[in-house]
């Protein structure tokens, strides 16, 4: 059985996904999801949306570094799951407090089930690189709540 917060990101990442995809209302889209999902409990579902606001609040701000690290691949050309995992990985170990090892890990493990082959490595790499980012990406994010 997967643990809470694997179901919980899978669950972010598919709201963020279709919302990025179509601007389907996200509140909308999670309480889909919710209803949905099997195994979904209130700390599942809580840290779902946790994310996916706290994400969708600071897509700019992630964006931004996001391009910077990856200049070769204009954002709007990369692929919608890696670009939203990036963007997940990357507010988890800023805002969210998670430990870089277990964000990276986390991501790259989505990668492997949601997106294609070269997925897994593109988003470490990019990731990889912002991890020297993290205090400055943390003090930006902070900024804009």
């Amino acid at each position: 059985m997967k643990g809470e917060r694997r179901m919980a990101r899978e669950l972010a990442l598919q709201v963020l996904y279709e919302v990025d995809l179509v601007g389907h209302a996200p509140a909308v889209v999670l309480n889909e999801r919710f209803t949905t999902a099997d195994e979904v409990n209130g700390r599942v579902s809580g840290y779902a949306r946790r994310l996916v606001e706290g994400v969708l609040a600071s897509t700019p701000e992630l964006d931004t570094y996001i391009q910077s690290h990856a200049p070769e691949w204009p954002l709007d050309q990369v692929a919608v799951v890696d670009r939203n995992l990036l963007r997940l990985a990357l507010y988890e170990f800023t805002a969210g407090r998670v430990p870089v090892k277990v964000a990276i890990n986390e991501a790259v493990e989505l990668a492997k089930e949601f997106g294609t082959d070269s997925s897994p490595r593109f988003v470490n790499g990019v990731l990889g690189a912002l991890v020297s980012h993290q205090d400055e990406v943390t003090r930006a994010l902070a900024n804009t709540e």
